[in-house]
């Protein structure tokens, strides 16, 4: 097996832990917080993120953005949010481990890209979006260090390609000296606390 799919099904596999723990952590009094995503309360966060889910395993298979249509638009998580979202990223993150998964095509708005670079995205929503949720909690960053500079390591130039496209607000400076998870943060436009 080559050294960078796996570094990614590891990536993949702690970031899909950090959404995990947030939503685990979300109470039924809590679905209509605000979150660092302003547009967007606590449920609507988790909608996104279950639709992202519901997306993976028909891109792995080869669908085009055409073939699945717009069946994951609007509220997927109906009246169980947390059992929408564990379905979806149970079969997300099987479809990512399925054999040859990260060496595919996959069919994005844009384009075709490499399956490797669909993971990377993947994995920093799913890190990014679990810090967003755990900040609308009141928790403390849970993106762990290692994860974080990972992260920066690998998406810090596509990150920079996107700035100015309106996917994320620009950067919010931060020390030199702040940890990884807070430059993570910090570099895709939220204000570290």
């Amino acid at each position: 097996m080559l050294n960078v799919p796996v570094d990614l099904l590891d990536a993949h596999g702690r970031a899909l832990d950090v959404f995990d723990r947030a939503v685990r952590e979300t109470g039924p009094g809590d679905w209509r917080r605000g979150t660092p995503c302003t547009e967007w309360s606590a449920r609507d966060l988790v909608n996104h993120l279950v639709a992202e889910q519901l997306w993976v395993p028909h891109l792995l298979a080869g669908a085009t953005l055409d073939e699945v249509g717009d069946q994951y638009e609007g509220d997927v998580l109906g009246d169980d949010p947390l059992a929408a979202w564990e379905q979806a990223s149970a079969a997300a993150r099987a479809a990512w481990l399925s054999p040859g998964a990260v060496q595919r095509t996959v069919h994005v708005s844009f384009g075709l890209i490499p399956a490797e670079d669909y993971g990377w995205q993947m994995t920093l929503d799913l890190a990014v979006h679990g810090w967003d949720l755990a900040t609308a909690l009141g928790a403390p960053n849970p993106v762990p260090g290692e994860l974080a500079a990972r992260l920066l390591d690998m998406l810090r130039p596509m990150v920079e390609e996107w700035q100015g496209l309106g996917v994320f607000d620009p950067p919010v400076a931060v020390s030199r000296t702040a940890s990884a998870p807070t430059r993570l943060v910090a570099l895709l436009g939220r204000h570290p606390r």
